[in-house]
């Protein structure tokens, strides 16, 4: 089994690199998803509950559901190994801190980390184009939403991280850049 994980401050092209696993037959696992969906069953904005679940669960609490998700997902359904290597290939979107790195390091092999730098004024001209839940439209609470994210630890996570990909330019050039790391890393 092989583990990739994709950080990068919110606008910067995760979802675009996930998309590019995607087509290579990487399974992809959303750590946002996970905060997206304990919102919605609390009826509560995603960043209070992003907050929230690291108080009540401890910092590691997305990471190993993840981690949960992907051994529940590459478990064979019979005794007899998968020889779907394809499988077996996973791409974690949205590492924040690094304590999530620990946990995937601890759980996965050579587990590595892909970071996506962008400015922030490119950043958010994307969040205001893309404007899911969790965008917003104003600077100002974006700026608030690079601090939250900041806290977690994910400055640290980019600095450490294996690969780093500016992401300035066409979303053809992040394409071929990150099918290149991934082929390399498969």
């Amino acid at each position: 089994m092989k583990v990739i994980g994709v950080t990068g401050m919110p606008g910067s092209g995760k979802s675009v690199v996930s998309r590019v696993a995607d087509s290579l037959g990487m399974k992809v696992v959303r750590m946002g998803d996970v905060i997206r969906n304990e919102a919605q069953k609390r009826n509560e904005p995603s960043g209070k509950v992003a907050v929230e679940l690291r108080q009540e669960y401890g910092k590691f609490v997305i990471a190993d559901r993840c981690v949960e998700t992907i051994k529940n997902s590459s478990t064979p359904k019979s005794s007899h190994k998968s020889t779907d290597q394809k499988s077996q290939l996973f791409l974690i979107e949205g590492i924040r801190s690094p304590w999530e790195v620990q946990i995937f390091k601890r759980n996965f092999p050579n587990f590595k980390v892909i970071a996506i730098h962008s400015s922030p004024k490119t950043r958010y001209i994307r969040l205001k184009k893309r404007m899911r839940s969790d965008d917003s439209a104003e600077i100002k609470e974006a700026k608030k939403r690079d601090q939250r994210e900041l806290k977690f630890g994910i400055g640290e996570v980019i600095a450490s991280a294996d690969y780093m990909v500016v992401n300035e330019g066409a979303k053809g050039k992040l394409k071929n850049t990150v099918r290149g790391i991934l082929k390399n890393e498969m």
